[in-house]
């Protein structure tokens, strides 16, 4: 048998490859470019409306030119802007849409979990609009939420125009999302990062080459509809900063892990508290947007998006003054309005409060150039506070396109994300998500199903039924041995065919005489054509099988000769297989054992 099994793996192989993609993948891609170019559009529409209500509400003009509200001229009646803004939008949410509620991330997660992809097309309409109205009239908020929301609407709608599987629906919406984001940051890059590993939850060819390729359709197209430069351009620093400056950077991550805990939690205890309130939550809205505009009256840089203290925060000596004021007064504003349920982002928010962090920081550290520990400090606060540390590694380097920072960021940003890992059980996106009941993995592994065989875990002692077997003898058999668990018999021919299966119940009913007249010998309650498995298929393979029949037994044959019985393997075998990975991730052994010369002592170990 094992000559067989050596014969059957080089014919078997060569069927299996690194990818199950099909060429249905470049129907899928086109369908995405197309969304991809849609979505530039859709973030074009929405910076614009939100430059469009920014001037309309602080400075009574009319343009669609992106401005900053903290100069404004309005006095203390500021306080009402955002506050009325956040009624209408509560009143939108309530009579439109609840789904236009909230960062924009979440409830895009939400839709892939639990409306199988799909999104109503008005969400595609108000979704921007109570997002431009909520960040123009100075909610401290980023685009990038909404424009995530908005372009996987426009993606759900197209695809729902098609023929298409649940898996293709989810991907033509992520891809509108990415585009989106793309063309709001020119970050096609960390777009598709985020994609993957915020909602995709796979790194698969079928998903991740449509969605790449509508990021890099939105990208070029905003070269020519929005501009080529990057968001935040710096000057370059060091390409080394040298032994002492990595160090330095773990207190950066630590301390960007820090506010990563503190703001998820404010979020959150906001949350927790407007639920605690008598009153529909469509007037929760205008509580946060009563703290927006009494944090704005107190500190006007926190309102708005807040690009402009990014890029002085990045390319000057930021004062005391600035800093403290983003940590405190933005940190607690974005925290309650967030909390209210109001519509906004929160990457521009984090980005802010990172580089301020990072300006505090270059108080005490290494000095390395204007503006460089905000932009490490920027890129931990987005590992830190998302969990999604090569996304905010390559989100800031293409704000910046300073790649000299790369070092540093990494090294930064993965040491906020360790820390908020063993701090927090979920991050601030999925948090919303898991208290609707439903759980989310991001940790990205390979199946060992996909990766062990069924010839590892078969079983080749196999009680096998000869087809000449008379029914007294059968039953004498079953009364002879009554230890036999074996569910499934294969059934063969005096020549070693296997010629079919049968169940033990079955196998009981016949020697009892509880089948029909007709059912006479074993031949006639044979199944002559079962389900089986071949010998170097994987696992994965086999559990889909069974899933799709319903049998949780096959027999093993030779995929050259398919009446050639090579064992049998069941739902029990491939549990076996699951402990098996468990006993390689948990059991624990030392395999160099090393010893001092000249009899010297034992390490504590060696001498247990």
């Amino acid at each position: 048998m094992k000559g067989q099994l050596r014969a059957d793996r080089s014919t078997t192989a060569l069927k299996l490859g690194d990818f199950t993609t099909t060429i249905g993948v470049v129907y899928i891609s086109a369908l995405a470019t197309g969304i991809g170019i849609v979505s530039a559009f859709v973030a074009l529409a929405l910076l614009r409306l939100i430059g469009f209500f920014t001037n309309l509400f602080f400075f009574q003009r009319v343009s669609s030119t992106l401005a900053s509200p903290a100069g404004n001229t309005l006095g203390p009646v500021e306080i009402l802007v955002p506050t009325a803004a956040a009624f209408v939008v509560g009143l939108m949410a309530r009579y439109g849409s609840e789904r236009i509620r909230g960062h924009g991330i979440p409830e895009a997660l939400e839709s892939i979990l639990i409306s199988g992809s799909r999104i109503e097309p008005k969400v595609a309409i108000l979704k921007p609009l109570s997002s431009a109205i909520s960040i123009g009239s100075g909610g401290p908020f980023g685009a990038e939420g909404p424009i995530i929301m908005t372009g996987g609407a426009f993606g759900s709608m197209i695809a729902q125009m098609f023929r298409l599987t649940a898996i293709e629906q989810k991907t033509l919406l992520v891809a509108g999302a990415a585009g989106g984001m793309s063309a709001t940051f020119s970050a096609p890059l960390a777009a598709v990062l985020l994609s993957v590993e915020l909602m995709l939850f796979e790194w698969k060819p079928r998903s991740l080459i449509p969605v790449g390729l509508a990021s890099c359709a939105a990208a070029c197209l905003r070269h020519y509809i929005i501009g080529p430069a990057p968001l935040f351009p710096v000057p370059q620093h060091a390409a080394f900063i040298g032994v002492q400056g990595l160090l330095a950077c773990i207190p950066v991550g630590l301390l960007a892990g820090v506010l990563s805990l503190l703001l998820t939690v404010a979020v959150y205890a906001a949350e927790d508290g407007f639920m605690r309130l008598q009153i529909h939550w469509m007037w929760w809205p205008p509580i946060g947007g009563l703290a927006i505009g009494i944090g704005g009256l107190l500190f006007p840089q926190a309102l708005g998006v807040g690009y402009d203290t990014i890029e002085h925060l990045l390319t000057h000596s930021a004062p005391v003054s600035l800093i403290l004021g983003v940590l405190i007064v933005k940190a607690l504003i974005w925290a309650i309005s967030l909390g209210s349920g109001t519509s906004g982002g929160v990457l521009a928010p984090l980005l802010v409060m990172g580089g301020a962090l990072g300006g505090l920081e270059a108080m005490f550290l290494p000095h390395e150039g204007v503006g460089f520990w905000p932009l490490v400090s920027m890129g931990a606060i987005l590992g830190g506070t998302m969990r999604s540390p090569f996304t905010g590694v390559v989100f800031v380097l293409e704000l910046t396109h300073d790649f000299t920072a790369l070092l540093p960021l990494l090294v930064a940003t993965l040491i906020s994300h360790c820390f908020t890992v063993l701090t927090l059980k979920r991050s601030i996106l999925t948090e919303k998500v898991a208290r609707r009941g439903y759980h989310l993995s991001r940790e990205y592994a390979v199946d060992p199903l996909e990766v062990l065989f069924v010839r590892e875990v078969m079983r080749t002692e196999v009680a096998a039924l000869p087809s000449t077997i008379t029914r007294s003898q059968l039953a004498q058999s079953l009364k002879l041995d009554r230890r036999l668990v074996q569910m499934l018999y294969p059934v063969i021919d005096p020549q070693q065919n296997m010629v079919g299966v049968v169940t033990r119940r079955a196998l009981q009913q016949l020697s009892a005489g509880e089948w029909a007249t007709e059912c006479r010998s074993l031949s006639d309650i044979v199944k002559s054509n079962p389900v089986v498995a071949y010998p170097d298929e994987p696992l994965r393979i086999v559990v889909y099988r069974m899933a799709e029949t319903g049998w949780t037994r096959f027999p093993v044959v030779s995929p050259n000769d398919p009446k050639k019985l090579l064992g049998m393997v069941s739902l029990y075998d491939l549990l076996h297989a699951r402990v098996r990975a468990l006993e390689e991730e948990r059991h624990r052994e030392r395999l160099l054992r090393v010893r001092l010369p000249f009899g010297g002592l034992q390490s504590p170990v060696d001498q247990i």
